[in-house]
């Protein structure tokens, strides 16, 4: 598997960035995991839009699909240029009905609920669901191929549960939204500390900080986690591709 950052910003993107959407690709297969705001700009650096073979989504926060609408229009329009648009398949939860029917457009792309209490095959991938602690329904993701695994948190606050859901994973992709000294638990969102335990009682080969925050040097969010997960850390940055 192969793991690309298209946007990691928390609540929007940062100027001329793009807030979250991970590209994961396997055997051919190119799953796009969140589509938040500026994340089709970034991601024709990579990939186009008509060769996507699914989206899966945590939550319906803007910052995590505000650019489905102009995914579905591109496709839509590439049709026109005679290019071959299959009709894309768009996995989300059902939890907010009006949300989840916005996924369905015309043919070009078809929303499918996944049922968090059961594993979901997309392509190559087995992608099993843990519920967060967010303001709104979100689920924690831990796809694997049957090889290697990736764990995605989605956003949420610190709880237990992600211990062992997360255990043993390659690759830990946290959101880090606050800072060692502040709280997020209220916002929905882990700090820097969290996130680093987390990956140390889970066993995890590395940690990738995500979903980061505006202000404060970033770079700190990297140096308090290593004060709990002596592991590979890395903040996402875009475009960085890591290898599982």
């Amino acid at each position: 598997m192969n793991l690309t950052i298209i946007g990691f910003w928390g609540g929007y993107p940062k100027k001329n960035g793009a807030s979250s959407g991970y590209l994961l690709e396997h055997e051919g297969f190119k799953l796009l995991i969140d589509c938040g705001s500026g994340v089709l700009a970034k991601l024709q650096n990579i990939v186009q839009p008509e060769e996507l073979d699914a989206v899966i989504l945590s939550h319906y926060h803007p910052d995590h699909i505000a650019d489905i609408g102009v995914l579905q229009h591109a496709r839509l329009i590439q049709g026109f240029l005679g290019k071959e648009c299959p009709t894309l398949p768009i996995y989300g939860h059902s939890f907010d009905q009006n949300e989840f029917e916005k996924l369905t457009y015309k043919e070009i792309t078809k929303g499918i609920a996944y049922v968090p209490d059961e594993v979901l095959t997309v392509g190559p991938f087995q992608i099993s669901f843990l519920k967060t602690n967010h303001p709104v329904p979100c689920f924690c993701m831990r796809i694997t191929d049957g090889e290697k695994t990736l764990i995605y948190t989605g956003d949420g606050s610190f709880k237990e549960e992600f211990i062992s859901f997360s255990q043993n994973a390659d690759v830990l992709l946290c959101e880090c939204n606050f800072y060692a000294h502040q709280n997020g638990k209220a916002a929905g969102h882990m700090n820097s500390l969290e996130a680093g335990q987390l990956a140390n009682s889970a066993g995890v080969q590395q940690l990738i900080l995500t979903h980061l925050p505006h202000y404060g040097e970033l770079s700190k969010l990297k140096s308090e986690a290593l004060t709990e997960f002596t592991g590979i850390i890395k903040l996402a940055d875009e475009f960085l591709s890591i290898s599982l």
